[in-house]
């Protein structure tokens, strides 16, 4: 009788930012595991917008290969179009409360209908935002392992937290320049933390919820025997002392980032523009010279915050690209017949695009971005300089590292609406892509962290290591 193969099952939040970096892991394991099963999944309603022109009735068998090794299954929510947003401050909450009950449920029923087909799990990966997914797994004897999608230095700031340092924190939540010192982490100021350490512990907050779920996944980590698996999308080059601040008693922490995409094989639940005459518009510009500009998937922008940004776009008087959201693009324009693109002279407006072709293009001489931590790492994969302008959750801790810890961008400063006014964006894209020696110095880093990210991504370098250290280990528990 032949031994099981190994099957991994990668989980994940209905999110594009959590989607993004799961389904390129999801990638990397079926590559990196050729005799192994990998299926990957998230919600229905996220799934019908990944695979729009497919049935989804629950069972079906989407495969990336012809051997059916990959596959793309979905679980429920329990709702029939997701989180609709709402100004109900407690709107969110409540799906969430719903979310991990009717989710925990059916990604049961999901286990134990690919063990009835001859497919039993032999490990669940899961995202951040399902700390039920490992109690499942765990009920049926499947061992599991965290895919951490944000730097380890923010595991360790909710590690430590959640570890005896809350009230220091809770104390100080309303003084922003108030320092926290956390156990092997560099001191850093209350509004540097992530946001919802300080703006969601209440629960009348809007993202209580995700508060208590970072919570959840802490302790569940701790119930892990000996210790809990926790893959990171990062490499240790970029991250010694956070990996150092974590320890190695409570968890096995395996950085195995940058994980970015493999030729064109990234899904989106957005609509995408097929139209790539954005990457011809970059064809035709000089190396170095043009700005992009996107703030994530996530990102909303009131009338007044697109203006002054597309106002100090102009002003910079270099070219430009810039992502704006159907749904925000539509505030830019005073008569709903007017043409944006007729508006600007230097740049160009697009509600989508390849961002990783983007960064990767010659032309591209800075990167205005949220700090999100999938652009991130892009962005240092490229060898592009930050121009980082950090809004919620780990965006403020991921800044510092960018400023900070790597050098490679500047931090934009916001008045106090939050508005980036136009001369922030001016003097900020001048001060990594002017004539100065600061400027100078910002690209010189740019290019020096890409050559030591390139190398560990690389056969045999620190993160491919780490992952074949997870594949092997793995199997033999198989």
């Amino acid at each position: 009788m032949s031994s099981p193969r190994q099957h991994f099952l990668v989980l994940t939040f209905p999110l594009q930012g959590h989607i993004a970096p799961a389904l390129r892991l999801a990638r990397r394991l079926h590559a990196a595991a050729p005799d192994a099963l990998v299926t990957f999944s998230t919600t229905e309603v996220a799934h019908r917008r990944m695979f729009p022109a497919k049935p989804d009735d629950g069972a079906n068998d989407d495969s990336d290969e012809d051997d059916g090794r990959l596959e793309f299954l979905p679980f429920s929510d329990g709702t029939e179009a997701g989180y609709v947003r709402s100004p109900d401050p407690g709107s969110f909450n409540a799906y969430m409360a719903s979310f991990h009950a009717a989710g925990a449920r059916s990604f049961g029923q999901l286990v134990d209908a690919l063990a009835a087909r001859g497919r039993p799990v032999s490990r669940v990966v899961y995202t951040l935002m399902l700390p039920w997914a490992a109690d499942v797994a765990r009920e049926r004897g499947i061992p599991s392992a965290l895919y951490w999608i944000q730097p380890v230095a923010v595991f360790a700031i909710y590690h430590h937290y959640f570890h005896g340092h809350a009230g220091v924190v809770a104390e100080h939540r309303h003084d922003p320049s108030f320092v926290v010192e956390l156990p092997g982490l560099a001191p850093q100021t209350v509004a540097d933390l992530p946001s919802f350490l300080t703006d969601s512990t209440d629960p009348s907050d809007f993202f209580h919820s995700i508060f208590t779920t970072i919570r959840d996944l802490i302790e569940t980590l701790d119930k892990e025997s000996p210790k809990s698996t926790v893959l990171v999308n990062t490499c240790q080059e970029l991250e010694v002392g956070a990996l150092a601040a974590v320890g190695t008693q409570a968890h096995d922490v395996l950085p195995v980032g940058p994980v970015l995409p493999s030729g064109d094989d990234d899904a989106s639940i957005f609509e995408q523009d097929d139209d790539a005459r954005y990457m011809e518009w970059l064809d035709a510009k000089p190396a170095n010279s043009v700005v992009y500009v996107s703030f994530g998937s996530l990102a909303t922008m009131a009338r007044e915050h697109l203006d002054e940004l597309l106002r100090g776009l102009e002003e910079s008087g270099r070219p430009y690209l810039c992502v704006v959201r159907k749904d925000n693009k539509a505030a830019l324009l005073a008569d709903a017949e007017t043409k944006v693109d007729e508006e600007l002279k230097n740049g160009v407006v697009v509600e989508w695009c390849d961002q990783v072709r983007v960064l990767s293009h010659a032309a591209i001489g800075c990167f205005v971005t949220h700090c999100g931590w999938n652009s991130v790492l892009e962005s240092v994969v490229a060898g592009v300089p930050m121009v980082c302008v950090p809004r919620m959750s780990d965006q403020r801790t991921n800044a510092q590292l960018v400023v900070r810890e790597w050098r490679v961008g500047v931090r934009a400063k916001v008045d106090d609406g939050g508005v980036l006014r136009a001369a922030e964006v001016r003097r900020c894209i001048d001060k990594v892509m002017g004539n100065l020696d600061a400027a100078a110095e910002v690209r010189r880093m740019a290019e020096e962290w890409k050559q030591v990210v390139t190398k560990a991504m690389g056969k045999g370098g620190s993160s491919d290591r780490n992952l074949m250290a997870f594949v092997d280990g793995a199997r033999s528990a198989v």
